[in-house]
């Protein structure tokens, strides 16, 4: 195996190999008699089973990793892939450590973008839903939740996953433009019933906008997916009947951000129940008295408010560092990792060239016909500049993509079948082998999915006769 090594760096790791082998200094790099296997080549460089052995000293595993992760010609890896990586070309122990320790010290790009303190309550609303629950008597399988980002109240609407359109959104008319109104704004994530022409139109004729969240970027929604986590943990098989109850719990506990409940927040006081009626009370207040205390508690909540938003920000920005690009410069793009799927930004995909600035930390792209499908606005960090010379980028190969732009490899064929058994019930899956670019891999997944996803791999059995 031949690797090209630039030759400031080279004579570095020659000089640095010559001095730790010297017999004061191999105790220091921590070897374990690994260098009996080490293999002097004709251009001097010790090598290690084929990969450039880096001694500890000069800094020179730390300017390797440097390179990798801030070079103008790759987007930012991750641990796991800038090891496989680096292990292609070079070796020293531990290194898989030391790469893992480095990239958890990498600040992410883009400064925290806090959003505005609101005026009043019930003006923008996340909302999102929980799925996939227990079905109920009543054919309840999903909530519907719904948030104040200004008072932090919230209501759970116990929903079908099989719900129209229609349905939900006279569920949203009848259940908080009721109660609280016509909200501003709505903050949700890109679910199809928030996308779709019926719920924008709607939204249009109530005089809302739609705010959805940038790609890749969960924070935009994020109070949502706070109150779903606290939500998660009241899960029984007759879960709607106890809902209300659950959601005048919520509403009437203490919130850390706005340091009070969320009622005592809507409605200046906490709501009487067993557990605080001497709290409460039996006091009256007239109504510009209860007008007056609402206001007062208003203003302290936006107070609160601001103030843990700037120690948030204040926090995340020590660990971040700020990026902007302008129209017309080209970025690599970074997507989550996925078991089973492949990035975009490794060597051979497109640079994508910025179109618009959307805010102040997102970005729309240029992209290709074959991400056509795909939401083309992305947070700063998941971009990096892109440097590189036209005449040398590769095309675009023919992938296919999801909504969420995901890249999926290539399934080979079924090696095997089995039956797991659970507590109550059996699941058949099978073995799976997929071709990727680091070569054959194998995962067992869900019967029915495969199947699904991929029908043309059961025409044969898993030993690879045919089906009759």
């Amino acid at each position: 195996m031949g690797v090209i090594v630039q030759t400031s760096l080279k004579s570095q790791i020659l000089g640095a190999q010559r001095e730790a082998l010297k017999a004061d200094n191999l105790k220091k790099e921590t070897l374990h008699q690994m260098e009996k296997e080490f293999e002097e080549k004709a251009d001097g460089v010790y090598y290690f089973k084929d990969r450039i052995w880096i001694p500890e000293a000069d800094q020179l595993r730390k300017m390797i990793m440097d390179e990798t992760h801030q070079s103008r010609y790759s987007i930012h890896p991750g641990s796991d892939k800038m090891y496989k990586g680096l292990k292609e070309h070079y070796w020293w122990p531990g290194m898989k450590k030391d790469i893992a320790t480095y990239e958890e010290h990498q600040k992410p790009s883009g400064l925290l973008q806090q959003p505005e303190i609101l005026e009043w309550k019930w003006e923008q609303i996340p909302m999102d839903f929980v799925t996939k629950l227990p079905k109920t008597k009543k054919g309840h399988d999903s909530i519907w939740v719904i948030v104040d980002r200004l008072t932090k109240s919230a209501h759970f609407l116990p929903i079908k996953a099989s719900f129209s359109i229609d349905r939900l959104a006279q569920l949203y008319v009848d259940e908080i433009v009721m109660r609280h109104g016509v909200p501003i704004s709505i903050i949700s994530d890109r679910d199809s019933r928030f996308t779709s022409r019926f719920w924008q139109s709607l939204q249009a004729a109530l005089g809302t906008s739609v705010d959805l969240s940038t790609a890749y970027h969960p924070q935009t929604d994020d109070q949502t997916e706070r109150t779903i986590q606290t939500l998660r943990i009241c899960y029984v098989h007759v879960w709607d009947d106890h809902l209300p109850l659950v959601e005048f719990s919520y509403n009437n506990s203490y919130h850390t951000s706005i340091q009070c409940a969320p009622y005592e927040a809507l409605y200046g006081r906490k709501c009487r129940s067993p557990l605080n009626w001497l709290e409460v009370g039996e006091s009256r207040l007239l109504g510009p008295d209860i007008v007056q205390e609402t206001t007062d508690k208003i203003k302290l909540v936006q107070e609160k408010l601001k103030a843990a938003g700037d120690r948030q920000k204040s926090y995340a920005d020590n660990r971040r560092k700020p990026l902007e690009f302008q129209v017309g410069d080209k970025v690599l793009l970074k997507v989550s990792p996925w078991k089973g799927l492949i990035r975009f930004g490794w060597k051979g995909k497109l640079p994508f060239e910025v179109i618009e600035r959307i805010g102040p930390v997102a970005y729309r792209l240029d992209l290709p016909i074959e991400l056509n499908s795909i939401h083309d606005t992305f947070h700063v960090s998941n971009l990096k500049k892109c440097l590189s010379e036209e005449t040398v980028v590769l095309p675009l190969r023919e992938i296919q993509v999801d909504e969420q732009l995901r890249a999926a490899e290539e399934t080979i064929e079924i090696f095997d079948r089995e039956i797991k058994q659970l507590r109550r019930s059996k699941i058949p899956i099978v073995k799976v082998r997929w071709n990727s670019r680091h070569g054959p891999e194998f995962t067992w997944e869900r019967e029915a999915f495969m199947k699904d996803k991929y029908p043309h791999l059961f025409t044969k059995d898993p030993c690879g006769s045919s089906k009759n």
